[in-house]
Order: C-alpha cells, then sequence, then structure tokens
C-alpha cells in the first residue's frame, strides 16, 4: 500500500498542475474523483497476479479517492512520513531517528542496533540523516527522548553548567 501511495505522491510532486486540480474547489467533486479514478487507474495497473497486491491497490484507491472527496490530499506527504512509524509499532518495532556528521559504515550502524535491541528489549528500526550542525558524534532520537552524544551537545551542556555558575 504504501508503495501505491508514493506513487500517488510522486505524480503530485512532479505534476503540480494535477495537485490543483485535485484539490481546487472550483472543480465539484464528483468531477475531482473521475479525475482521481483515471489517474488511479493508470497508476495503479498491475499484473492480475498475487490477491494480497489486488486488495493493497484496491484500499490504497480507496483512501486516495477519500482524501481527495474530504479536500485532505494535502496531507498524503505527512501521512506518508508518520506511516512506516506507525506500522513499526504495530509490529513492536521501535523506530529511531539518528543524526551524525558523516554517514555511518555498516559496522557502526550494525553496533549501535544491536545497542539499541538491547537497551529497548524489541526489534528496532534506524532512520539515518546527516546533520552538519553536530560537528561530531550522534544524536539518536525516538519520540520525544534524545539520546545526544554529539559534540554540538557536550558544549550546550557545558553552556549550561558554566551559566548555572
Amino acid at each position: 500500500m504504501e508503495k501505491d501511495l508514493l506513487a500517488f505522491q510522486s505524480l503530485l510532486t512532479t505534476k503540480p498542475e494535477i495537485q490543483h486540480f485535485l484539490t481546487t474547489p472550483f472543480l465539484p467533486v464528483k468531477k475531482r474523483l473521475a479525475i482521481t479514478q483515471e489517474l488511479l487507474d493508470k497508476i495503479l495497473s498491475f499484473p492480475l497476479s498475487p490477491k494480497k497486491n489486488r486488495l493493497s491497490s484496491a484500499i490504497s484507491a480507496r483512501f486516495i479517492r477519500l482524501l481527495v472527496e474530504n479536500d485532505r490530499l494535502s496531507l498524503l506527504p505527512e501521512i506518508l512520513e508518520t506511516l512506516p512509524h506507525l506500522w513499526n509499532e504495530e509490529h513492536d518495532i521501535s523506530t529511531f531517528e539518528v543524526a551524525s556528521v558523516i554517514p555511518l559504515s555498516s559496522s557502526q550502524k550494525g553496533r549501535l542496533e544491536q545497542k539499541l535491541s538491547r537497551i529497548e528489549g524489541r526489534e528496532v528500526a534506524l532512520n539515518y540523516k546527516i546533520d552538519p550542525s553536530l560537528i561530531g558524534g550522534l544524536s539518536v532520537k525516538r519520540n520525544n527522548i534524545i539520546y545526544d552524544v554529539s559534540i554540538a551537545g557536550g558544549l550546550a551542556r557545558l553552556k549550561e553548567k558554566i551559566c548555572e555558575g
């Protein structure tokens, strides 16, 4: 289903005029839904193989039509961003965002994943990003908990202690 939604979002991103037609209040909802269905027929076409693919595409199409019908298509990027986190939580997997100044090696990623998995007591999923403002080290975030072992974080903590006296 995520692939279907990503494909539709990609179309909207590459063709902003289509997004305009699907979100404009000047077109009746029925016309917007007809355009949406036409797009879905082209994007979500798939070989008649596994039933699971047909079912997920049908669910994806229905979901996109609901977004268009209720003037909520603008929420699709946010939904796509949140979807993996929700899936992970549903399957008892903790999701972490890991920020570093440079890309981590595969062995560093493996050690970090093992350590966080041990701390959490369950499987973990790590999303990596580059953040040059850290200067060095790592910042690991899960929901509202941040483990900051970066140079920038250490300097900020040192500044707080100096200001406290």
